[in-house]
């Protein structure tokens, strides 16, 4: 049920770009209990000029690999779930593909279990 949206500088490679997919997906499986299968992403690329992002904001120290990862979830977890993600997800990117705790910004957008329709024109939640 999340939608992720990855948002990174272009000119990183395809496998670079996969494994923060596949460890995001890993992570929100672990920590908040995602279905297989239940895998909805974005990964968007973007000229400098077009991601703009503080390099000192909150005393982070980011380089050009900065990630920023938009979740949009139901809002079913608890704070303490939201953390467990936040951490298995920075984590998990420090070990592939290698982007330093610094560099992971993650915004969590909940909603309604009505405001999802997986297709169908249906609200397959509240059904």
């Amino acid at each position: 049920m999340p939608l992720v949206r990855i948002s990174l500088l272009r000119g990183k490679s395809r496998a670079y770009r996969s494994a923060i997919a596949e460890n995001v997906y890993e992570a929100l499986r672990e920590s908040f209990n995602v279905p297989e299968d239940d895998r909805f992403m974005v990964i968007s690329e973007h000229d400098p000029e077009e991601l703009v992002f503080s390099r000192s904001y909150m005393g982070m120290a980011r380089t050009d690999d900065f990630v920023l990862i938009q979740l949009t979830v139901s809002n079913t977890r608890t704070q303490a779930q939201k953390n467990a993600l936040y951490a298995r997800i920075v984590e998990r990117l420090q070990q592939n593909p290698g982007i330093g705790p610094d560099d992971v910004m993650i915004s969590l957008v909940e909603g309604d279990k009505g405001n999802w329709s997986f297709g169908r024109g249906l609200a397959q939640y509240v059904i």
